[in-house]
Formats: structure tokens, sequence, C-alpha cells
């Protein structure tokens, strides 16, 4: 009898134990899944455009992640990258839209660019030259999002579009002020007076991976912590899983809702700073890497996991260098990768609407 007992007991420790593994990995096939997917619709188009998908791939994994070069240039392309992915996982955790992050992007890389350079012209120190920038772009970048929360605060005005028409105005803002406030005088094309190397964000370990890669490490699990364990947190997600219980809890769903605006639109602007100060130098005009909106598919495969999306950052990194090279050697579009993005989130909506169905069904019996 002992020992039918112990046997039962020891079933029962293991029954939560493999529940927990079975959702891991139910959450962990969802994700990659479409990953999987969409490489190989890819792979399809590639032979449809006379090119060896296997070829392709491989070369995009050696030029962005088995090269000691391209590892490193990988590596600084997270950067921007995370402190982007922790902004919306800030504003889609809480329900809400941001997807505005281009133009506070641009805006904050402008504004620590035109305020950085000439302070270090002036001999400021370049701790103090660096963190002024930064905080310049994370401000511009918070400004940029007041009129989209406060509309969407008080007056329930769709912050998609809202945030969407202010991007577009945030990107001509940007390039307007390249072009006629903060341009070098000495530069024939238009940009900002540029940085000097050896006075931007410093490298790591002697490579020339940027620090900016600490910052967006750091901002993503920062924002994971504080969505996943702090009061803060658990307001901002009862908003986004139910507003009317979040209001009947007397929670202050306006002054919220900018607050999440405010921190997101934030992260967005530093990433801006985060790459002019730390890789590029300057701002050029025209110049729009269009990093926001390629990210979001990557947030949503992670589930609005910070851990998870410093994973596929990490891929789309390696993706999205490689590709560059593979751009010159195979003859295949330099944008390519967009396309490879594009699909995934097509399948992942795709998805995404046939577990919904299941669930539903599920429901109903």
């Amino acid at each position: 009898m002992s020992g039918q007992s112990e046997g039962a007991r020891a079933l029962s420790r293991r029954g939560p134990a493999l529940a927990r593994l079975k959702n891991v990995l139910a959450q962990v096939g969802w994700s990659v899944g479409p990953v999987i997917i969409a490489l190989l619709i890819t792979g399809g188009l590639l032979l449809l455009m006379g090119v060896n998908p296997l070829e392709y791939y491989g070369f995009i994994l050696r030029k962005g992640l088995l090269t000691p070069v391209g590892f490193q240039a990988t590596l600084t392309r997270m950067g921007p990258l995370l402190l982007i992915g922790a902004s919306l996982i800030v504003a889609f955790r809480a329900g809400l839209w941001n997807l505005g992050g281009d133009g506070q992007f641009l805006l904050g890389a402008v504004l620590a660019s035109a305020l950085a350079a000439p302070l270090d012209s002036l001999g400021s120190p370049v701790w103090l030259t660096l963190t002024t920038g930064l905080a310049v772009g994370a401000v511009m970048g918070a400004l940029w999002s007041l009129l989209p929360a406060m509309l969407k605060a008080w007056q329930d005005i769709n912050e998609i579009i809202t945030s969407l028409m202010m991007s577009f105005l945030g990107v001509s803002l940007a390039n307007v002020l390249v072009k006629l406030v903060f341009f070098d005088a000495g530069t024939t094309v238009p940009e900002t007076r540029t940085l000097p190397y050896e006075h931007r964000l410093p490298s790591l370990f002697g490579t020339n991976i940027s620090s900016g890669l600490l910052i967006g490490l750091a901002a993503v699990i920062a924002v994971h912590a504080l969505m996943t364990r702090t009061a803060f947190g658990l307001q901002l997600r009862t908003i986004g899983a139910n507003p009317r219980a979040a209001i009947h809890a007397g929670l202050p769903l306006g002054l919220l809702t900018v607050a999440v605006f405010a921190l997101s639109s934030a992260l967005a602007g530093l990433a801006g700073a985060v790459e002019v100060l730390g890789i590029e130098g300057n701002v050029r005009a025209d110049w729009n890497p269009a990093y926001s909106l390629v990210v979001v598919p990557l947030v949503f495969l992670a589930r609005f996991n910070g851990y998870g999306t410093i994973a596929f950052v990490f891929i789309f990194s390696v993706l999205s260098i490689g590709s560059e090279s593979a751009a010159r050697r195979m003859g295949v579009p330099n944008h390519f990768t967009l396309v490879t993005v594009a699909i995934l989130l097509f399948v992942f909506a795709l998805l995404e609407m046939v577990a919904q169905r299941r669930r539903d069904r599920d429901g109903s019996l």
C-alpha cells in the first residue's frame, strides 16, 4: 500500500511539471514553426529566381554568423533593434499599438547627433556628451508620442492611425532638420556634423561590437521584469487584457495610457540615439533604416517575451547582415530579407487565425 501511495504521489508531482513542459514546447512550436514555414516559402521564391536556396542560406550564415567581422556586425546591429523591441513590448503588453517608431527613432537620432557633435567640439567629456545625446534622443521620442497618447487617452481615437501619421510626419521633419537646420556646412551631401569614431559609444572587449548592444539587452531585460514582476506592469497588463475591468478597478486609464506611450516612444528615440552615437556617427538626409515595423513580427513571434525577443532579434540580425553580402554575391535584391519578414508576418497571422478558431471550437463544445 505504501509503495502504491508513493507512486501516486510521484505521479502527482510529475503531472504539473509535464503540463508545464508541454506548454513550453507548444509555445516554442508556435514561435519557431512560422519561421521554418517562411524560410521554406522564401526558398521557393529563390528557386523561381534561379538561386539555390541552400547556397543562399548557407552564405547568409557564413557571413552573418561564422566570420568574425560578420558576427560583430550582427551583434552591433542588435542594439537599436532590441531597444525598438523593448518599446513594442511595453505598448503591446498594455494593449496599445505604438506604430510610430520610425518617426520617433529618426527624430531621436537627429537631435542626439545635432547635440553630441557640437558638445564634443567644445571639449565636453566623452561620457557627458554621450549621456546627454542618449537622454535627448529618448526625450524627443517621448515628446513625439504625446499627441497620439492624449488623443487615445481622452478621446479614444485609434492610436494605430495617429501613431502612423505622426511617424510619417516625424520622418519628414527629421529630413527637414538635417537639410535646413543641423546640416554640416562643410559637406556636399546634407548631413549632420560627424561625431569622431573614438568619441562614440565604446566598443566591447577590443572588438568592433558597439556597447549599444549592452544598452539594448539591458532595456529588454528591464522591460520584461517591469511587465512581469512589478505592480505597474500588472496595471498595464490589466489594461491590455480588459480595459473595462481596469476602469472598474479604479486604475487611471488615461494617465497610464500616456505613460505607456511615453515609455515606449522614449525607448524608440533612444534606439535612434544609440544608432547614431554608436554606429553611424551622423544622420544623412533621407536616411531611414525603417527598423520599427520590421521588429513588430519578431515581438509577436516572441509572444511579447523579452528573452524570446532577444533570440528573434539575433536571428533577424544574422539574416540582415548576411543578406547584404548575399545580395552582392548572388544577385538577390538587396532588401530580400524584408520579403522574408513579410512572409513571416503573413504565416504567423494565418496560424494565429487557425489557433483562434480551434480555441473557439473547443470552447463551444
